[in-house]
């Protein structure tokens, strides 16, 4: 049987890698990192369906996720809208997911190798690409930290600030994941400080003081610069999957979905390739193709929305639209997932 070489560890490279094992294949992953490992993500999964749950045997992984039906809007420290959601949306933490699923992988069978770098160049065939987000030229700088026990006036807050935005969320162990957004300032402070300072930039000075007070978890700070949502997929000489392929702003909380459902979307094409039943350029090009029809529109839309959520007088439109209930919460939430 043909091999699957994967490029990158992370939510797309290591479910592919489960599921391509559980189906026989042989398969390498190749990480530049190791585990466990904190990361910045909004550790919010929306619009992940059972079906790709158990296709790609993702079950035990999240056994014990959280399951969130509320969100809560606010614009400057004040409440917009809460949203109850049409389906529940999982959380947990990067750090227990990557873990597990590595775990997983290597108990499957799968060959892994972590604190290892390979080029993801060219296009080989059996060469998958999974390494996260594509380097860009970009304004934006994403932080990420925990707290415990900190109260929530709902399972998901999203704050809206000038030029950002922050989430929290509950995550395992009493902990709240709060992961944003925000335009960079040359700011001296570091960890959970840092963050306090770019809410207080931002003019979320309510939420600052609220977290203020807050117990952090300092080894959780995960800080990540020049972060771009390219919509515009590889060209199809190149597989890639997750991030690789194409991000979405994160206030979808669509991202960990996505990954999830792009191994999906893999996972036919390249267990009939290993059989030797298709060659690589065939495979390649299915799999690039269905990932555009399943994503594009989701992709279009949330790059639309995003400056809603990012710029005042933008905002100040939501704050009228959601006033009069003119917000249309529910169709935009089946847009973006």
């Amino acid at each position: 049987m043909k091999p699957i070489e994967i490029i990158g560890g992370g939510l797309a490279g290591l479910s592919l890698g489960l599921a391509l094992r559980r189906a026989g294949v042989p398969v390498t992953v190749s990480e530049a990192g190791s585990y466990p490992r904190h990361r910045v993500c909004g550790e919010f999964i929306a619009g992940l369906s059972v079906d790709t749950i158990e296709r790609l045997g993702l079950g035990p992984v999240l056994h014990d996720a959280q399951l969130h039906h509320e969100v809560a809007w606010f614009i400057g420290g004040k409440l917009l809208r809460t949203q109850r959601l049409p389906a529940p949306a999982r959380a947990l933490s990067r750090h227990a997911l990557d873990a597990r699923l590595a775990a997983a992988f290597v108990q499957a069978g799968g060959r892994l190798l972590t604190d290892t770098r390979v080029p993801a160049t060219g296009d080989r065939p059996g060469l998958v690409c999974t390494t996260g987000r594509r380097r860009a030229d970009s304004p934006w700088i994403g932080l990420k930290i925990h707290a415990l026990n900190l109260p929530l006036h709902r399972d998901l807050e999203l704050h809206l600030g000038t030029d950002a935005y922050l989430g929290l969320t509950r995550v395992e162990d009493g902990r709240v994941n709060l992961c944003g957004l925000f335009r960079r300032r040359e700011l001296s402070a570091k960890g959970p400080e840092l963050i306090l300072a770019y809410l207080r930039a931002a003019k979320l000075t309510v939420l600052a003081e609220r977290l203020a007070a807050a117990q952090f978890d300092p080894a959780s700070f995960s800080a990540v610069a020049a972060v771009a949502f390219d919509r515009r997929f590889p060209a199809a000489d190149q597989l890639a999957l997750g991030d690789a392929g194409a991000m979405i702003p994160p206030f979808t909380g669509n991202g960990m979905a996505m990954a999830f459902q792009g191994a999906e979307l893999a996972l036919n094409p390249l267990v009939l390739y290993a059989h030797g039943r298709a060659g690589w350029p065939a495979t390649s090009t299915a799999i690039h193709t269905a990932l555009k029809n399943h994503f594009r529109t989701r992709l279009a839309a949330a790059g639309f929305l995003h400056p809603f959520l990012l710029e005042p007088p933008r905002q100040r439109w939501l704050t009228r639209l959601a006033q009069t209930r003119l917000l249309p919460l529910r169709p935009l939430y089946s847009i973006l997932h």
